[in-house]
């Protein structure tokens, strides 16, 4: 695969980095201005938003990434089975079922409690 990262604009560790400094400021300003604690509080809950948020598109992207490798896989089966069709072999659709076991196997060892 070329492209492992669907979207290069997104860059985690950057936003990890201003989210951590966001909420330095906000602890500063929140022990400056205690008044205001509702505000501080509210804007704490947004910035720990952002930690979830991350945490689901390293998720998506790793499941996109297996999504990705999966259907090479099944395309590279296919071309398999249809060179070896070409080629007159007794047997081609076994590169198919071979690679559909594969991902079964796959599936089930994933769906297992660890």
């Amino acid at each position: 695969m070329t492209n492992t990262n669907p979207n290069p604009d997104i860059n985690l560790a950057q936003i990890s980095t201003r989210n951590t400094h966001a909420r330095h400021i906000v602890v500063g300003c929140a022990s400056a201005l205690p008044s205001l604690a509702d505000m501080w509080q509210a804007l704490d809950d947004a910035l720990s938003d952002t930690v979830a948020l991350a945490a689901q598109v390293t998720r998506l992207s790793a499941e996109l990434d297996r999504v990705r490798l999966d259907r090479a896989n099944l395309r590279a089966a296919m071309r398999a089975t249809l060179a070896a069709h070409a080629d007159g072999e007794p047997d081609p659709l076994w590169y198919l079922r071979d690679e559909l076991g594969a991902a079964e196997s796959a599936a089930g060892a994933a769906r297992r409690p660890r």
